[in-house]
């Protein structure tokens, strides 16, 4: 067996690029951007005003004037009027250009308005206030937001702003998640006693579908022929192959030998940890990098997010922030493993606590709901305590947590 950390250098020395494609602004949510966004004209276009009310030639104010006659109306969307005398106003809207020959706005709260005259009601106005000026965030040209990106409502305003309507991102990994063993039925099938429902399948195509990646899914029984045929067929349609099952020592546990035999290097069989401990990691020089997690639903869960999505993020170009949170009670641990403990996350004055759920082992798939995350204790001492800080692995947003 190889310890934890080996196993994470080998399968992010595999990280590949699946290169770079076009999409919709609206299909490019969540992706990687693979393109510099510059600005097309200066930001703003053009003196915006971002108060309604008038707009006055400072230099009048500054002699002394207070009372104005409006001389027309400035709206959003209008073309740039023209404020021809000094001793008039001309009343505008926000977002409007800001017109010609004004260089000040007093918003309407600070007005008395009669019969077409303006009473300014305040004595400090500031030459330029309630101006956006032109160019005063970025100018033409202006990178605003830089590749390797992942696009979220902020960077998709600002690519509408400057017309993009298409952009390059990170083209995502053809993925296949794949279920194996005779005990597995459909989920609409009533199982018979000796028969559980598939459930890793959908754990794990969630948990995908949950970071931006799409994946077909399949079930395979434990047949020879059947498996074989299956897996040389993934193995020359798809980019990564996730399998669920089938890796460990059991008579049934077909999934090692036959990868070999299509071909899939094994880069290492067995890791160090509980649960997980069956994990087989590979790669076909001409065909997909293939995961076989062990098929207790704790165990590829947790395989998932330790292992497999550290690798798919690296390979569509996106880093991901280590998270760290303190322990919250006593753990015991005994065997010389790196343990994933599962625990439930909350916050306390800015401090992520992870405290600990007890379950039934790798098997009790329930103990997951009650769950919020794995937290990584390494091997080598019996008892943890608590504010010890250890990395954590959410399966939930960090931000739904209380």
């Amino acid at each position: 067996m190889i310890s934890v950390a080996e196993a994470e250098e080998i399968v992010l020395s595999r990280v590949r690029s699946y290169g770079i494609e076009e999409v919709t602004l609206s299909a490019a949510i969540g992706r990687v951007l693979m393109e510099d966004i510059r600005a097309d004209r200066p930001l703003p276009p053009y003196d915006r005003v971002t108060m309604d009310g008038i707009a006055i030639l400072y230099s009048s104010f500054d002699a002394g004037q207070r009372v104005y006659e409006i001389a027309d109306i400035q709206a959003a969307g209008m073309p740039q009027k023209s404020l021809n005398d000094s001793s008039q106003c001309m009343e505008v809207m926000t977002g409007a250009i800001l017109p010609a020959d004004a260089d000040t706005v007093i918003r309407y709260e600070d007005l008395t308005i009669h019969e077409g005259k303006v009473k300014i009601n305040i004595e400090t106005v500031k030459y330029k206030q309630n101006v956006h000026r032109l160019g005063s965030d970025r100018v033409l040209g202006e990178i605003l937001v830089p590749s390797a990106r992942i696009i979220s409502g902020a960077e998709a305003n600002i690519c509408a702003t400057v017309g993009k309507a298409t952009v390059k991102v990170a083209k995502l990994p053809q993925v296949m998640v794949i279920s194996t063993g005779d005990e597995l039925v459909p989920i609409v099938e009533q199982p018979l006693p000796h028969q559980v429902r598939r459930s890793n399948v959908y754990a794990l195509q969630t948990a995908l579908q949950q970071s931006g990646i799409n994946c077909d899914t399949a079930h395979l029984n434990d047949d020879i022929e059947e498996l074989h045929g299956a897996l040389s067929e993934y193995c020359a349609s798809y980019d990564v192959l996730i399998l669920s099952g089938g890796v460990s020592m059991g008579k049934y546990d077909y999934i090692p030998e036959i990868l070999q035999q299509l071909g899939v290097e094994q880069l290492f069989h067995k890791v160090r940890q509980r649960p997980g401990k069956p994990f087989w990691f590979g790669e076909k020089s001409d065909g997909p990098v293939v995961f076989a997690l062990p098929g207790n639903p704790v165990s590829s869960f947790a395989c998932l997010h330790r292992y497999v999505y550290p690798w798919l993020f690296r390979s569509i170009g996106m880093s991901r922030t280590e998270l760290f949170a303190e322990l919250g009670a006593p753990i015991s641990f005994t065997k010389d493993l790196t343990y994933f403990a599962q625990v439930r996350l909350s916050w306390d004055r800015g401090r992520l606590i992870a405290t600990p759920v007890e379950g039934n082992g790798s098997g009790d798939l329930a103990n997951l709901s009650d769950a919020d995350a794995f937290l990584e204790i390494p091997r080598g001492r019996d008892l943890y305590d608590p504010g010890e800080i250890f990395r954590i692995y959410p399966y939930r947003p960090l931000t739904l947590i209380s």
